[in-house]
């Protein structure tokens, strides 16, 4: 059987050392979009080393290494085609205040859960990161294989989308994605032949090749920081989306945002609470196709 959940579950973490500057910081916010209008003072805080800021998506691709919905793969019990997988969702949790413009640390990755969806099976694979001061994040991709379902194995949550909230948005932005912004995304590690190849793209199902989830995933936390948070990237705490659609470059991006109760823009409550903010992403070109499903950024 191609997954053998006892066996994926049962693996080892691998553990990995990773490191970063801030030349990965430029090259991972230029992939998401960042840096239009390129004079933009709000943009030179994601472009220029004298004023860097470090957007916490970055934790996704920080090493270089293959990103989380690849390295499930790796793990043994786990020998599927990569044609047939997809990236299911993503979440973050940040355990300090910031990313750190350069680091050193240990990476350690394990597969948390396998479920049965009967047409499908869905890999979580979970990466714990620590540096010489302690746990910095731990972010968690889930992995969605097409065909390998089917052995009777736990089904776990339910895979289908919450619809956005039925009131009007709170903020609306739109970013277009460039045409090579998917090229350019790939430089931070994640080389999946689905982003540049078309005939891989059309052996996968594709008309052509699809960006990564992981640059509609930063570019969309890049939208929520600087409308809501007035690009202060410290103060995301956790983040979190179930992949919906796909988007294909030169296409754009729809961010709808709701404010949770009581979150008017000046930070966490007088108990120090977390706020809340839903997003719901759609491509603007295909009349609204969703695109990020079930997003909330937890910020303080």
């Amino acid at each position: 059987m191609p997954v053998d959940a006892a066996g994926a579950l049962t693996a080892a973490p691998r553990v990995r050392e990773i490191a970063w500057d801030h030349k990965d910081v430029q090259l991972y916010h230029l992939g998401i979009g960042a840096g239009r209008p390129a004079t933009d003072p709000r943009e030179l805080r994601y472009t220029l080393e004298s004023r860097l800021h470090v957007l916490p998506s970055f934790a996704t691709v920080a090493g270089g290494g293959v990103p989380g919905v690849i390295g499930a793969l790796s793990v043994p019990g786990v020998d599927v085609d990569l044609a047939h997988v997809l990236h299911g969702g993503q979440r973050l949790r940040l355990h300090r205040p910031a990313v750190p413009v350069r680091g050193r640390a240990s990476a350690s990755s394990r597969v948390v859960a396998v479920y049965d969806k009967g047409g499908a099976a869905v890999l979580v694979l979970r990466t714990e990161v620590t540096d010489a001061d302690g746990p910095l994040w731990t972010d968690e991709a889930e992995v969605f294989v097409r065909g390998e379902g089917g052995w009777g194995g736990e089904r776990g949550p339910s895979g289908r989308p919450s619809p956005p909230p039925a009131e009007p948005a709170d903020h609306v932005v739109e970013r277009a994605v460039r045409e090579d912004q998917a090229l350019l995304c790939r430089l931070s590690g994640d080389f999946n032949p689905l982003h540049a190849d078309p005939e891989f793209a059309a052996r996968a199902g594709f008309e052509r090749p699809v960006l990564h989830g992981l640059c509609t995933y930063g570019a969309t936390l890049k939208a929520v920081v600087d409308t809501l948070l007035d690009g202060d990237v410290t103060r995301v705490r956790e983040y979190r989306t179930r992949f919906a659609g796909v988007v294909y470059p030169g296409e754009t991006l729809r961010v709808r945002m709701w404010r949770g109760p009581g979150a008017d823009g000046a930070g966490a409550g007088e108990t120090g609470e977390a706020l809340e903010a839903r997003v719901a992403v759609s491509a603007v070109e295909r009349d609204d196709a969703p695109v990020l499903a079930d997003t909330v950024v937890r910020y303080g």
